[in-house]
């Protein structure tokens, strides 16, 4: 009897967890593992404003995370899928091939979205990509000692923490953030304000209810009709998601994600799981769960949980899902710890300072560690020890 072939193309962390997790569980029901990235290694999102600030994150090879697990590593850049004849197109840089698969776990991710501003995307750097972030880092490193000037665009937290790491990383540089509303808009009272007294520390120039038009080699153009200067602009603002699953004619939403069931199960495609970024996944409250390691992780985990189950003869449980904290970095000694509801609406109560950063730090080295560690999906454990896990707190 053939094995089940799953394939889980994206090692990000809800792709990375979902293969190592599968595969490990795959011997029971008698069933075969692939992951397919474009890169070789593992790359922490969570820092790449580090890296674009000039620090050296650790390269973590993908098959030292798949070693002993029994799946295995296809580095390639996927350019297509095909539901019908269930294969995945795939440039290997030797040429094109097809993968077949019994069940996929599309896990593609995100990167940049420029919203279709003007110049954005001939213009402005990101920190969405590894390749990207090091891009940044290239063209920063050379303004900083020549005392320029670096405008960056969105008051989320990816343009928070980025603005912050620049700014503490290179004071001779001109750090501007600029946002269409207030940085950090959605963190409590008591967060607003240590995070406006974190960049005021640091000398980032806040322009707030900015909103940008245009990007050009000279910098910024506003809704006002106001320029703003800059040697480089760095674009925090937005994701876009790949086209394959909407060229491949699965159902998705406006912006591209795949639209799944209660169970993770592409709406149009039972034999397609979507997990992390690339897929529209709804949590408390039916609000669609923002893009994050912090879902990205146990949507893999229970991606995995789910398809081994089946073939073992279990239908799983629903997807279940709850936030604990947003977690921000304000430079590495400074930080901020937003505790939420289980909507991710703030609460009053923060962690500020070196303490936060601390928490912040350790919640990201335990979301790489359990991406390439994945146990099992298990939300009623992690709800119990939320509070001892400080994976559980991650944005």
């Amino acid at each position: 009897m053939l094995a089940h072939r799953i394939v889980v193309i994206g090692a990000g962390y809800s792709g990375l967890a979902a293969a190592g997790r599968a595969a490990r569980r795959a011997g029971t029901p008698g069933a075969e593992v692939t992951l397919v990235n474009a890169a070789p290694h593992f790359v922490e999102r969570v820092r790449l404003h580090q890296l674009a600030a000039g620090q050296e994150p650790r390269e973590r090879p993908l098959r030292d995370a798949l070693r002993g697990s029994g799946a295995e590593l296809v580095v390639g850049r996927v350019t297509g899928l095909d539901p019908g004849r269930r294969e995945v197109l795939v440039d290997t840089g030797a040429g094109s091939d097809s993968l077949p698969y019994d069940t996929l776990v599309y896990a593609l991710g995100s990167a940049a979205g420029t919203g279709g501003v003007p110049g954005a995307a001939e213009h402005a750097l990101s920190v969405s990509t590894g390749p990207e972030a090091r891009r940044s880092h290239a063209r920063i490193a050379g303004l900083a000692s020549g005392g320029g000037s670096v405008a960056v665009v969105g008051g989320g937290l990816t343009g928070v923490e980025a603005a912050a790491e620049l700014a503490e990383s290179h004071p001779g540089l001109r750090v501007r953030l600029l946002t269409s509303g207030e940085p950090g808009a959605a963190l409590s009272e008591r967060g607003r304000r240590h995070l406006d007294g974190a960049l005021e520390r640091l000398g980032v120039d806040v322009r707030a209810n900015s909103r940008v038009v245009r990007v050009d080699g000279s910098g910024l153009t506003l809704a006002d009709g106001a320029s703003v200067p800059a040697d480089a602009v760095l674009w925090s603002t937005g994701f876009a998601v790949p086209d394959i699953a909407e060229r491949a004619g699965l159902a998705v939403d406006a912006s591209g994600r795949v639209l799944v069931d209660e169970r993770l199960r592409a709406v149009s495609d039972p034999d397609v799981y979507a997990v992390g970024d690339a897929a529209l996944v709804t949590g408390p409250s039916g609000i669609p769960l923002r893009m994050a390691c912090a879902t990205g992780l146990p949507m893999g985990l229970y991606a995995a949980d789910a398809i081994t189950g089946r073939l073992a003869g279990r239908e799983p449980a629903p997807f279940r899902f709850r936030y604990y904290a947003q977690c921000v970095s304000l430079g590495r000694r400074d930080g901020l710890i937003q505790f939420v509801d289980a909507d991710d609406t703030a609460r009053e109560s923060v962690l500020t300072g070196r303490a936060a950063a601390r928490v912040k730090e350790a919640v990201v080295r335990g979301a790489a560690w359990a991406a390439r560690n994945p146990g099992p999906y298990t939300p009623r454990a992690r709800r119990a020890r939320s509070a001892a896990r400080p994976e559980a707190v991650l944005r």
